[in-house]
C-alpha cells in the first residue's frame, strides 16, 4: 500500500542522512563547502548510508523520487540520483521540472541517457527530446520501430501547448462490425491494457473514427451483440492542434478519463488521457502564480545563484522604475505634505487598499480568461460589474477609513477635513485599482502575451502612483 506521506517521510530521512554525513566529514577534517547551489559534484556517501538511500529509492514511486530530488541541493541531489535504479531513470526524468531535469541529464553519460529514454513510450520521449544531447536523441530514434518513429515525429511537429504534443499513441481500436465477444477476446490478448483505458475506440478499415465503446457496455451486454449497435457515436473528439487548456476544460466539464484525437481527415491519431490533463491544470496554475510576479515556473530552487539573480532582473528593474515614478509623484506635493504631516502616514493606506482590490479583480479575470469564460461579447459586462463592485466597496471602506482618520486626528483641528479627503481618495483609488486589475490582463491578451505575466507588478505601479496622486491632489485642493 502506498502512503501519501511516503515522499515527505523519505525527504526528511534523506536530509537527515546527508546532515549526518556532513557532520562526519567535519569531524574527520574534510568539511564540505556550504555553497551547495554552486556545486556540481555529489556528496561522498558511506556504505551504510548508500544501502539506506538505495532502499528508500526502491520503495518510492517515481513521482515521489522526483519530488524529493527537487527539494535537495545540487550535490545531495546528484548523490541520491546515483542510487536510483537505472530502469527508473526515464520515468523520473519525465516527472521532475525542467530546471532539475537539466542537472540530472548533465550528470549522466551517453549510454545511461540512451538506456533511460529507451524505456519510455513515444509520447514521453517527445517530451524529453528537447533536453537531450543531439547524439543521444539520434541514437534513441534509431532504436525505434518505423511506427514509433512516425509517432515521435508527429508528436514533435505539434506546438508545445497543443493536444498533439500531449496525446498518447497507446490505445485499443475495434471495428464497428465486430461482436462484443470478439472484442473481449481481443482485450484478453493484451498482457496489460494501456493506462486509463476506460473505453475502446471504434474505427473503420481506413482508420477513420466512428465512435467509442466503454468497457462497461462491453461487460453488461451479451457477447453476440455487434459493436455498432451499442457504441456511442455522439462523443467529444479533439484535434491535435486544439489548445491543451481548452481540452483540459472539456475534461473537467464532461468528467472524462480519455478522449479521441482525430485529424482533419477524420482518422484516429491518438488519445488524450486524464493524467496529462491533470498535468496541464497543475502547470497552468503554477505559470499563473509565478508569472504574476515575473518568475519562471520551471526554475530549479537550487540552481546557480548568479543565474537566478539574473532571471529576476527584468521585473525588479521595472519595479524600481515604477517606484521612482511614485516617488516623483510624492515629491511634487512637498508643500502640501509639509503643511499636513499626517498625509505621509495615511498615503500607504490608500495605496494598499486599492492594490488589494485590484489584485482581487486581476486574479478573477486571469482565472476566468484561462477558463475561456471571458469573451469579446461579455467584456463590457465584466468591466461594468467590476466597476460597480469597486464603487460599493470604495464607498463603504472610504466611509470607514474617513471616520477612523477623523477620530485619530480630531484634536488637531484638521480631523474633519482629513477624514473627508481620506474618504474621497479611498473610494476613487479602489475604483482605479479595479479598473486597472481588469484592464491589465485584457491588454496583455490583446498583445498576445500571457495575461498573468507581471500583472501584479503593473497593478502595484498604477495603484501606488495613482493613489498618491489622487490623495495628495485632493489634499492640496482642500488644504489650500
Amino acid at each position: 500500500m502506498r502512503d501519501p506521506d511516503d515522499a515527505s517521510n523519505a525527504l526528511a530521512r534523506v536530509q537527515q542522512i546527508f546532515d549526518e554525513l556532513e557532520e562526519q566529514e567535519e569531524k574527520s577534517g574534510r568539511q564540505r563547502g556550504h555553497d551547495d547551489a554552486e556545486r556540481s559534484e555529489a556528496v561522498p556517501v558511506t556504505p551504510e548510508a548508500a544501502r539506506e538511500l538505495r532502499s528508500i529509492c526502491e520503495r518510492l514511486h517515481p513521482s515521489d523520487i522526483a519530488w524529493v530530488l527537487e527539494a535537495l541541493p545540487l550535490d545531495e541531489r546528484l548523490a541520491l540520483w546515483n542510487f536510483v535504479g537505472s530502469d527508473r531513470d526515464g520515468e523520473i526524468l519525465i516527472e521532475v521540472n525542467e530546471g532539475v531535469r537539466e542537472t540530472l541529464i548533465e550528470a549522466m553519460n551517453r549510454d545511461e541517457l540512451v538506456d533511460a529514454v529507451e524505456t519510455l513510450d513515444t509520447d514521453e520521449i517527445a517530451d524529453l527530446v528537447p533536453d537531450l544531447p543531439p547524439d543521444v536523441s539520434a541514437e534513441v530514434q534509431e532504436g525505434l520501430s518505423m511506427e514509433e518513429r512516425s509517432q515521435l515525429r508527429a508528436a514533435m511537429s505539434y506546438p508545445e501547448d497543443s493536444v498533439g504534443a500531449r496525446m498518447d499513441f497507446e490505445l485499443v481500436t475495434v471495428r464497428e462490425d465486430a461482436t462484443l465477444g470478439s472484442v473481449l477476446e481481443q482485450l484478453r490478448r493484451y498482457k496489460a491494457l494501456p493506462d486509463h483505458t476506460d473505453k475502446v475506440f471504434v474505427v473503420d478499415r481506413g482508420g477513420h473514427f466512428r465512435g467509442t465503446l466503454s468497457l462497461s457496455r462491453i461487460l453488461v451486454n451479451t457477447p453476440s451483440k455487434v459493436v455498432k449497435d451499442v457504441m456511442q457515436k455522439d462523443v467529444l473528439t479533439l484535434s491535435p492542434l486544439d489548445s491543451e487548456s481548452d481540452a483540459a476544460q472539456a475534461f473537467e466539464r464532461y468528467d472524462l478519463v480519455s478522449a479521441a484525437v482525430v485529424d482533419e481527415a477524420g482518422r484516429l491519431v491518438g488519445r488524450l488521457t486524464v493524467d496529462e490533463v491533470v498535468d496541464v491544470i497543475r502547470e497552468e496554475s503554477q505559470e499563473d502564480a509565478f508569472g504574476a510576479v515575473g518568475l519562471d515556473d520551471d526554475q530549479d530552487i537550487f540552481s546557480s545563484v548568479w543565474e537566478t539573480a539574473r532571471s529576476r532582473w527584468l521585473w525588479l528593474g521595472v519595479n524600481l522604475c515604477t517606484a521612482f515614478i511614485a516617488s516623483r509623484v510624492i515629491s511634487a506635493f512637498d508643500g502640501t505634505i509639509s503643511k499636513v504631516v499626517a498625509l505621509a502616514a495615511l498615503m500607504p493606506i490608500v495605496a494598499g487598499m486599492a492594490g488589494n482590490s485590484g489584485n482581487q479583480t486581476l486574479t478573477l479575470l486571469v482565472r476566468s480568461m484561462a477558463m475561456g469564460q471571458v469573451t469579446a461579447s461579455n467584456i463590457p459586462d465584466v468591466l461594468r460589474r467590476e466597476t460597480l463592485v469597486a464603487l460599493i466597496n470604495g464607498i463603504m471602506w472610504g466611509v470607514i477609513s474617513g471616520l477612523l482618520v477623523w477620530f485619530l486626528y480630531r484634536d488637531s483641528g484638521q480631523g474633519m477635513m482629513l477624514g473627508f479627503v481620506m474618504f474621497l481618495a479611498m473610494m476613487l483609488n479602489i475604483i482605479l485599482g479595479a479598473i486597472v486589475g481588469a484592464a491589465v490582463p485584457l491588454v496583455l491578451r490583446a498583445l498576445g502575451r500571457d495575461p498573468a505575466m507581471g500583472g501584479s507588478v503593473l497593478l502595484t505601479f498604477m495603484t501606488d502612483s495613482g493613489g498618491f496622486l489622487i490623495f495628495l491632489s485632493l489634499a492640496t485642493l482642500f488644504f489650500r
